[in-house]
């Protein structure tokens, strides 16, 4: 007996050795093993440590006294149920770690600032000075890209609000005239109005950045941290003071949670087509445009469609019966 107790210790040394820290044994042989120990005098008075109540593995770490006479009571929970020779042992593959995503640069206090009297065209003006000019900002815009505002009519009775400038925006500096922005037009269209009608605005006036190779354009877009949007919240509280619209479109979930506040829903179809409150205005929350480029069904279009009826019964605009029946089913 004394001499498999060796062979065995021999075994686990070579395994230990090996880089293998745990092998599979059964409750039996546990018991047969404390059975062992205690003719040789040695038998533990408690179950050894390394082992787990229910576990199949079991440490290979041995003490000095296992090295002297065979393994000690904890360095084997669990006896192997085949000959040690007669297993392959290999450590088990380590998990290659997923490099965490760029932070979004830390921001300082959201702007505190006061505009000066005079006209909608002189206030607005000296907001889009105050914007082009503030230094985080312009720390956050890439070279050659530019810093983006409001546009529209100073006077408008509709205000649309999205989530912050893309691709095509951060280079012309005006929101929405990238795809996204082509299909809004159409819709403020189908609504009877004109683009220079409304105002369209975002409530972040840089692009959030996503890391790029030098040299190369950034590929795709990313939402604005909670950060993000606070610190522009102040420039876009700013335009609804100027134009002072009869009423807000949040254009998207980001938008509509840069408004009302993070965690006012768990999902943007929870509060879609219902009127809200942003800064004294009643605010409707509906999808974004690039919503109906993912989704091309009549019945995604009406979705946001009914929401734009709820808004031009509200803005007192005239809806034909024409109006009243697009993108419904045939």
């Amino acid at each position: 007996m004394r001499s498999a107790l060796l062979a065995l210790t021999d075994e686990l040394r070579r395994l230990k050795t090996a880089g293998v820290k745990t092998v599979a044994v059964s409750d039996s042989s546990v018991a047969a093993l404390r059975k062992v120990m205690a003719t040789m005098g040695g038998a533990p008075t408690r179950k050894p440590a390394a082992v787990v109540a229910g576990s199949t593995s079991a440490s290979l770490s041995m003490s000095a006294s296992a090295r002297a006479e065979g393994p000690a009571p904890a360095s084997i929970s669990h006896p192997p149920t085949t000959p040690p020779a007669a297993r392959s042992y290999e450590p088990p593959p380590q998990p290659v770690a997923k490099a965490p995503e760029p932070a979004a640069p830390k921001l300082p206090p959201p702007p505190v600032f006061k505009l000066p009297e005079g006209d909608k065209d002189t206030r607005w003006k000296a907001l889009l000075d105050l914007v082009l000019n503030d230094p985080t900002c312009k720390a956050n815009v890439r070279p050659g890209k530019k810093v983006v505002l409001g546009v529209g009519s100073l006077d408008a009775k509709i205000m649309f609000v999205g989530e912050a400038p893309g691709g095509e925006e951060e280079i012309q500096g005006e929101p929405f005239v990238g795809p996204a922005g082509q299909l809004l037009t159409k819709m403020i269209q189908a609504m009877g109005l004109k683009r220079s009608d409304v105002y369209i605005g975002n409530i972040m006036n840089w692009r959030p950045q996503l890391p790029t190779v030098d040299g190369r354009e950034q590929v795709g877009n990313r939402p604005p941290t909670q950060e993000e949007l606070v610190y522009c919240l102040p420039f876009l509280r700013a335009q609804i003071e100027i134009v002072n619209p009869d009423l807000l479109v949040a254009l998207g979930s980001t938008a509509a949670q840069g408004l009302l506040g993070q965690g006012s829903f768990k999902a943007l179809g929870e509060i879609r087509g219902l009127w809200k409150d942003f800064a004294g205005k009643p605010l409707m929350v509906t999808y974004h445009p690039s919503y109906i480029l993912r989704n091309q069904s009549n019945r995604s279009k009406r979705m946001i469609w009914e929401d734009l009826l709820k808004v031009m019964e509200r803005a007192g605009l005239a809806i034909s019966d024409k109006q009243r029946g697009f993108f419904l089913d045939k």
